[in-house]
């Protein structure tokens, strides 16, 4: 069974880059909601060292057909230069809340 719906993730270094995407990203329907959390401590591995980095998280939900198109969107007005985009299927929720994540995102 595919999932109707997914949960995109992703991070960048400032919290007012990560509010725009998310606004952009919920304004022009790619998603049906955004959020934004942190700041976040990320360490990772890049160009041979580790790294510790404060970072923003976003997450937004939109119908699992549209998640190319908010990665598109994702990677071309991203900062970072291999930036972390994540895509998780939704297995379940409320028929209400999904009902209304549909309707949100033209479904």
């Amino acid at each position: 069974m595919e999932a109707e719906f997914v949960q995109v993730t992703s991070t960048v270094d400032r919290e007012d880059i990560a509010l725009l995407l998310v606004e952009r990203a919920v304004k022009s329907k790619l998603a049906a909601c955004g959020r934004v959390g942190g700041p976040v401590s990320s360490f990772y591995w890049w160009k041979g060292s580790l790294r510790r980095e404060g970072e923003y998280l976003m997450e937004f939900k939109t119908r699992a057909a549209m998640a190319d198109d908010l990665l598109g969107f994702l990677k071309s007005n991203h900062t970072y230069e291999n930036p972390e985009i994540l895509v998780t299927p939704i297995i379940g929720g409320s028929r209400e809340y999904l009902d209304w994540l549909r309707g949100e995102t033209g479904g």
